[in-house]
């Protein structure tokens, strides 16, 4: 079962732009590795958050296509909130 998300690229950093994101049902993310810089993105959150409770998501890479172009991760770390379990970040590496 592989995965595909469709992504933005963010242009706004920081905890209000990423609090505006979260209250918009998205995700904040980044992916790096590889000979490429980092790349800020802006996930949906209930795709993301419905695809995580299934085991294939940590075991398979996931293709991200952001604004035209694919990259293919794979999942490193994902910061939820203590109470609700929600989505906060999402750290993604390239495979």
């Amino acid at each position: 079962m592989a995965f595909t998300f469709e992504c933005t690229v963010r242009k706004d950093f920081g905890k209000g732009a990423s609090r505006r994101l979260r209250r918009n049902n998205g995700v904040p993310a980044i992916i790096y590795g590889g000979n490429e810089d980092a790349l800020a993105i802006a996930l949906d959150h209930a795709k993301v958050f419905t695809a995580q409770q299934s085991q294939a998501f940590y075991d398979e890479p996931i293709t991200l296509n952001i604004e035209g172009s694919s990259v293919v991760v794979k999942p490193v770390a994902i910061q939820r909130h203590p109470v609700n379990g929600t989505i906060v970040h999402v750290d993604f590496m390239r495979a």
